[in-house]
């Protein structure tokens, strides 16, 4: 199932509160927030859940001087996340009338033929300017915010999740899709064409050559699969300006897209930090996970020992991953290249098989009955029965009481337990834990009409559908 989150662009002048607002969106500090203008020189992004809706947020550099070089780079920047972007936010400060600067961006927004909101934000401040002041920017859409005091946010939340898709509502088909992942130049787009059998990418020795995801579909063993290939993302202090910044978004898109990951690592460049954010933000986006080390025809004197010597080293530096499989490739020679076809069916079947939540619970009883959760004096969490709610990725909803006490460490222990019942190799699992005091609540609540019914109590519907069909 093909799963593509939509991109939001915050695009304005600089010092109008864009990393303010960036930073109440996604719930989180990601964004350098100062008085200075300009202080954001790049491309910010966040990943944002409101209601049952999911997207990229991009907070851009501030629009400056276009004459110095360097700003009229960030001013590239702009109009490629316009480009990209399903929505696009155009922010102003409230206490200041229309500038020639914001005409500009108002106008570069516009072009874009994409949705576009217009923000007037500072509304808090003493000499804020009425809606109307600014409707000659040719917007229709004004919402007036206050980052700052959160004022506003959730109405601008709302009128965008009214233009983007719900995350489920996504093309259900029979393809299979493969992202090739990893820093540029260790031979994403060699190993593309191998698999793709013909010369569909540039390959070049340049660092950064493939700049947008190429994408061929392929039949392998009768099976449809599209072969996704994306420009390489760089250690953040040596990403070049203007268009390559915004490899990175596309590289996070391809992710999404995918449901299964080739992450790829030159074997002459093993154990990077950047390799290990990468499989970091794969595993959290829920999707399959290859870790491929590529080029080992460049190896002297390899052999069984020099792979089996690696293996443990490159296997300690995912240790946050330890159900990725490992292989080595050479895109010159073709070793183990089909492998990974084979691998791709294999995690795909794992992650669709079927369980049982009688077998689930019975795992549970044991867990408990071995190590109990340990929790405060008089408070221990109860874990008192788990369903499984989906399967993309293979996700479990564990339910009881007193459940924020449940340690990181016993989550752990309770996925090794559920892996070594059922093989996701390949896979991350997902577990959740719900209150059922807090469910019985949001339940009676909703009955009465006095509140939404949460996400808690949507979980619990779920869960309750798929153990039901699942005996």
């Amino acid at each position: 199932m093909s799963s593509k989150l939509p991109t939001v662009a915050i695009i304005g002048q600089a010092n109008v509160g864009k990393s303010s607002l960036f930073n109440r969106m996604v719930k989180t500090q990601q964004a350098i927030v100062a008085r200075e203008a300009g202080t954001t020189r790049d491309n910010v992004l966040g990943r944002v859940s409101y209601d049952d809706h999911q997207f990229w947020l991009v907070d851009t550099a501030g629009l400056k001087d276009p004459n110095d070089e360097f700003e009229a780079s960030i001013q590239e920047q702009i109009q490629e996340a316009a480009e990209a972007a399903d929505v696009i936010l155009v922010v102003i400060d409230s206490t200041m009338y229309v500038s020639d600067e914001d005409r500009i961006v108002a106008k570069k927004a516009l072009k874009s033929k994409k949705p576009v909101i217009l923000i007037t934000n500072k509304t808090d401040l003493k000499g804020s300017l009425d809606s109307d002041e600014f409707k000659r920017l040719g917007i229709s859409t004004i919402m007036r915010t206050s980052a700052e005091h959160s004022q506003g946010i959730r109405d601008l939340m709302e009128e965008i999740v009214d233009i983007i898709p719900k995350r489920s509502q996504v093309e259900d088909d029979d393809t299979l899709r493969i992202a090739l992942i990893g820093r540029p130049n260790v031979g994403k787009s060699h190993l593309f064409n191998t698999l793709a059998g013909k010369q569909q990418a540039l390959v070049a020795n340049i660092a950064g050559t493939t700049r947008d995801v190429n994408r061929v579909s392929i039949r392998y063993n009768q099976r449809p699969i599209e072969l996704l290939d994306t420009a390489g993302i760089r250690k953040q202090g040596k990403q070049e300006v203007g268009i390559e910044k915004f490899s990175v978004l596309r590289t996070l898109q391809a992710i999404e897209e995918a449901d299964i990951c080739f992450l790829l690592m030159d074997v002459n460049e093993l154990n990077v930090a950047l390799d290990q954010r990468l499989a970091g933000i794969i595993a959290e986006a829920g999707k399959g996970l290859v870790l491929v080390v590529s080029k080992w025809d460049a190896v002297e004197g390899k052999d069984a020992y020099t792979r089996d010597a690696l293996a443990p080293r490159i296997s300690r530096t995912f240790d946050f991953t330890p159900w990725a499989p490992l292989i080595f490739t050479s895109s010159v020679t073709g070793q183990n290249v089909t492998k990974l076809f084979d691998l791709a069916l294999d995690i795909e079947a794992r992650r669709d098989q079927p369980t049982k939540t009688r077998v689930l619970n019975d795992l549970l009883q044991k867990a408990i009955q071995k190590h109990p959760p340990a929790g405060l004096k008089n408070t221990h969490p109860k874990l008192r029965y788990m369903v499984q709610t989906d399967t993309t990725p293979p996700w479990f909803v564990i339910y009881g009481s007193n459940l924020k006490f449940v340690h990181w460490s016993y989550k752990r222990y309770l996925e090794r337990l559920i892996r070594e019942t059922y093989n996701y190799a390949g896979m991350p699992i997902k577990l959740s834990f719900r209150d059922e005091k807090q469910i019985k609540s949001n339940k009676e609540r909703a009955a009465k009409g006095l509140a939404p019914v949460t996400k808690a109590y949507k979980q619990a519907k779920e869960a309750e559908k798929f153990s039901s069909q699942n005996p």
